[in-house]
């Protein structure tokens, strides 16, 4: 399954964007969500996850600026980012995994999207 991710792009310090994904799986609100990062010469790291009860969980370094979301009734992921930092730009990728009652950052997730760049500069 290939999920579609967007709405990544140019943006200021201090401003906003809000990252889509679309999921074409049965079942979504069974899913557990998750949108990862990697900046260039690092890891991949989890931004944050939801389960399929909307339980929450955010990396410390995005806590209080990122919202995770989800809209079952579209089958989307969403990522609203505020307050972006240059140390936030990295290309985001979405996932879901059908185990959503899991503890979500510790899911591993199956099904990715391709990945959005977010660039945060002035």
């Amino acid at each position: 399954v290939q999920l579609q991710a967007s709405g990544g792009g140019l943006v200021q310090p201090g401003g906003s964007l809000r990252l889509s994904c679309a999921a074409p799986v049965s079942d979504f609100d069974y899913y557990a969500i998750a949108w990862f990062r990697q900046a260039p010469e690092k890891e991949r790291e989890q931004v944050s996850c939801m389960n399929n009860a909307g339980s929450t969980h955010y990396a410390d370094s995005v806590k209080g600026r990122f919202t995770i979301s989800r809209d079952d009734a579209k089958n989307t992921v969403y990522l609203q980012m505020d307050s972006l930092k240059p140390e936030d730009a990295a290309v985001y990728y979405c996932a879901v995994d059908r185990r959503g009652g899991s503890y979500c950052p510790m899911i591993p997730y199956k099904n990715w999207g391709q990945g959005t760049l977010v660039t945060v500069s002035s």
